[in-house]
């Protein structure tokens, strides 16, 4: 924080103080990044290594002369760096939502005259004059304070607006915090610190860093290595060979060059492009928008989503849910602040709850304000905990709501001291009904209620289970009076207790719902909040997140802990802590979601593998910062979402069982083909047209399958697991093989009857591998993703045409065959298409 300027006289700071200070400390506003130019970002985008891969295939192909096929891969490369650079550019508005934040002017003492000017100019020792409904203009501690309270949720995840007290030092209670907003009240404050150095300012800083490469992209940098190294050192063992075997030495270099393309599958970025676009599409359709492509995959990769609280897991607005009177107790049903809802309650403690939420309502210095073509819901002006009073109210039957007729003309409001609020107010009948609520605690008092011990004492009973149960639970009373009291906090005695009220941020109706569908997928979930212990632990409770005996770890014991292993609920984090809740979960090799809708969380939705925001009553800044946003809020889409992602992961690993397998079974016919009495099996074409039939059309469509059944009832992917891992290797051995045996033997009988062997096993080789192609599919004997079907008949016949058309034939070296030749190499398609669906009964995925 910087250093305060001296203390100034309580008219605040001159003109010339104020100029000098700016020009040491800069404008009171969020700095904003450098921008970054194209070429930095063409740069970034091709190192990605899905296009780096693709960028070998381009050299490689040219090398080959294979021009048509370099233009395409080509064309691929400048889609893929396309769309990534406009989901950069789209992503970058997190800095710019929190300047957005902050307030646009502030009301300052300067010279002794009060006085508005741009919040930008506002500089470290200025006075400050707050009032309801302002946003604080930067970080200040008070110097008077009248009843003022300050919703903090944005910044901190209070889920209860904080009262604010004049006090020594810089105690949370005696200062206020940069974007935070005043609810009720008024004050004068001096501000400690502006600019990059308030509390959104280093919420700023912490947004500069991002998450890094995606689980798919970290596995597929693995993947490539190998591949390379493999393909490498087989293509020059089967140059040597063909040299060996008197071929000549243009010959073989080209061949081992298109067998390099063979084996590396470059429609891997293509795939895995539509695949993502696809799932972004269907999630859109369900309400979630993704700003990032690979945040689709990342779902899927997901093992532990961890979720803030306030407005995320919960609706963000206090409810009012149980009533306790001395005759009885009610449940108060509804959402919100509309009146939707209603007061269930015995017959016989209608009246009693009809009398204790009057008073409440009349103690009370909030307003309800009806929904309006702007907003669509009702909302709450002032306290949110009395604005839950007044909703309760509203749901009354109107024969008992009735109107209270009893105009106000005293009042003491509430504050931090007493914990109490009281109202006077004159009826009708020319007496007077004095109100007052408050804190348990303060009201249960022999001394200052009428009521016999028992009564107190039930009271006390009930208010501790309420708070037990995680509600904010007020106790309301009342007291009339014959004349207007002298001193109204000297008549807060001989009061009857009407009860008692619990009011609480509900869980949202998808919540416990979420949570359970993600520990059937093996996910974990934890809660991070800057709530109370007591309120996030009630609440963990309720969802079925915790046990009752499970503990909870705050903000100030994480420095000290040994492990975050089996803590499922975090307390009173700020935004800091987050961050290293998140940096020791990735560290333990999780793969880690972040939901949240607050500023304070936009650094940890930054950090995260993938950040989750609210997208309707979330803050801008946590929107932007996030990967995906729940444009209608629903964390139900989550579940959606992570089998979306599930579902994109399992159609790369299908893609690389069939891409690898073919390629594989290429080269096992280049190196095994002369060891059966085929000299040189394929001529580089051949090679390189079989790769361009079977991985392009068929291969893309791939990613398009549908989920498998019971994608959501298995665990996640280990993280540390390649993506060729869990026996996929094996099974594209497997298929590779089965496929060159195919050939090869059509080859062989073939070349032994004198028949064209060469284009016998040329389609051959293509058609057992888009049998393959249909053996793999998510849900075979369907008709869902006709895209593969029609992708890899149409492979088919352009293979037929290989062989028939007369300048097809010169451009591959291929020889016509005839109608009983092409029907017969074209069938062995069955016998890729039986081996991969063996293959997936013996070793599901």
């Amino acid at each position: 924080m910087q250093t305060l300027a001296p203390l100034s006289p309580p008219a605040g700071l001159s003109e010339a103080e104020a100029t000098a200070l700016l020009a040491q400390h800069g404008p009171n506003q969020v700095a904003a990044r450098r921008p970054v130019s194209l070429t930095s970002r063409v740069v970034v985008q091709l190192r990605d290594p899905l296009i780096l891969v693709l960028l070998v295939a381009v050299v490689l192909t040219l090398v080959t002369g294979d021009y048509p096929d370099a233009a395409i891969i080509a064309f691929v490369v400048v889609v893929n760096s396309t769309v990534g650079i406009l989901q950069e550019l789209k992503a970058e508005g997190a800095v710019a939502a929190l300047i957005a934040l902050t307030a646009p002017a502030a009301r300052v003492r300067r010279g002794g005259v009060g006085r508005s000017i741009p919040a930008r100019e506002v500089v470290p020792g200025d006075v400050v004059e707050l009032a309801q409904g302002d946003i604080v203009p930067a970080d200040a501690v008070l110097l008077e304070a009248a009843a003022l309270l300050v919703d903090e949720a944005a910044l901190t995840g209070e889920s209860v607006p904080v009262d604010k007290t004049v006090g020594p030092g810089d105690a949370p209670g005696h200062h206020v915090s940069a974007g935070t907003v005043v609810v009720r009240g008024r004050a004068v404050a001096r501000v400690s610190a502006t600019g990059a150095a308030s509390a959104m300012g280093r919420i700023a800083t912490l947004l500069d860093t991002g998450p890094g490469l995606t689980p798919l992209q970290r596995r597929l940098v693995g993947l490539g290595r190998v591949l390379a190294g493999v393909a490498a050192v087989l293509c020059v063992l089967v140059g040597v060979l063909g040299l060996l075997r008197g071929q000549s030495l243009e010959l073989m270099v080209v061949t081992a060059i298109s067998l390099v393309v063979a084996a590396v599958p470059e429609s891997l970025p293509a795939v895995v492009t539509l695949a993502l676009a696809l799932g972004a599409s269907r999630m859109a359709a369900r309400g979630a928008i993704v700003r990032r492509l690979s945040a689709v995959e990342t779902l899927g990769s997901v093992t532990v989503i961890a979720t803030d609280k306030t407005g995320t897991m919960t609706e963000g607005q206090m409810v009012l849910e149980h009533l306790w009177t001395p005759v009885g107790e009610a449940t108060i049903t509804g959402l919100g602040y509309g009146p939707d809802g209603e007061v269930q309650a015995e017959p016989s403690t209608d009246l009693a709850a009809t009398d204790l939420l009057a008073a409440a309502a009349l103690c009370n210095d909030a307003s309800l304000e009806a929904p309006t073509a702007r907003t669509t819901h009702w909302t709450a002006v002032g306290d949110p905990t009395e604005a839950a009073l007044l909703t309760a109210h509203s749901k009354l039957p109107a024969e008992r709501r009735g109107t209270v007729d009893a105009r106000r003309v005293d009042e003491v409001p509430f504050d931090s001291l007493r914990r109490r609020m009281s109202t006077l107010h004159a009826l009708p009948d020319g007496r007077y009904l004095l109100t007052c609520k408050g804190a348990p605690e303060v009201l249960l008092d022999d001394a200052r209620l009428a009521d016999p011990e028992p009564v107190c004492s039930a009271a006390r009973g009930r208010a501790a289970a309420y708070a037990e149960a995680g509600f904010r639970v007020l106790a309301v009373a009342q007291r009339v009076l014959d004349g207007p009291p002298d001193d109204l906090p000297g008549a807060e005695t001989g009061l009857h207790l009407l009860g008692l009220v619990a009011i609480a941020d509900p869980p949202r109706l998808a919540a416990a719902a979420t949570i359970a569908a993600c520990r059937d997928a093996g996910i974990a979930t934890v809660l991070i909040t800057g709530d109370h212990a007591a309120t996030a632990s009630a609440l963990a409770r309720r969802l079925g997140l915790t046990g009752p005996d499970e503990g909870v770890l705050t903000g100030d014991d994480l420095a000290g802990a040994t492990t975050l292993a089996g803590v499922h609920v975090f307390a009173r984090t700020n935004p800091e802590q987050k961050l290293d809740i998140i940096a020791a979960l990735r560290a333990r090799g999780e793969v880690v979601a972040m939901i949240g809708d607050g500023v304070n969380d936009a650094p940890a939705l930054r950090r995260a593998d993938i950040g989750v925001a609210m997208g309707g009553r979330g803050t801008e800044v946590a929107r932007q910062a996030a990967d995906l946003v729940l444009a209608d809020d629903d964390l139900a889409t989550v579940v959606s979402a992570v089998e979306e992602g599930r579902r994109v992961y399992a159609n790369v690993r299908r893609f690389l069982l069939y891409g690898l397998a073919g390629g594989s079974s290429e080269i096992v016919v280049m190196l095994a083909g002369p060891l059966v009495g085929l000299p040189l099996p394929l001529l580089p074409a051949q090679i390189l047209w079989v790769n361009l039939m079977t991985h392009g059309l068929p291969g893309v469509a791939l990613g398009a399958e549908p989920a498998d059944p019971g994608v959501m009832t298995r665990p996640p992917r280990p993280p540390g697991q390649s993506v060729l891992g869990a026996g996929l290797w094996g099974r594209i051995l497997q298929l590779g093989l089965v496929i060159a045996a195919t050939s090869l033997g059509v080859g062989w009988w073939a070349h032994a009857h004198e028949l064209p062997w060469q284009s016998m096993l040329f389609v051959t080789l293509a058609a057992t591998q888009l049998g393959v192609a249909i053996g793999v599919r998510a849900r075979p004997g369907t008709w869902q993703n006709p895209f593969l079907l029609w992708a890899t008949v149409a492979a088919l016949g352009l293979q037929v045409l290989a062989v028939t058309l007369p300048w097809l034939q010169d451009l591959l070296g291929t020889t016509a065959l005839t109608l009983p030749q092409l029907a017969a190499v074209s069938a062995t398609a069955v016998v890729g298409y039986a081996a991969a669906r063996l293959q997936r009964a013996l070793t599901p995925d």
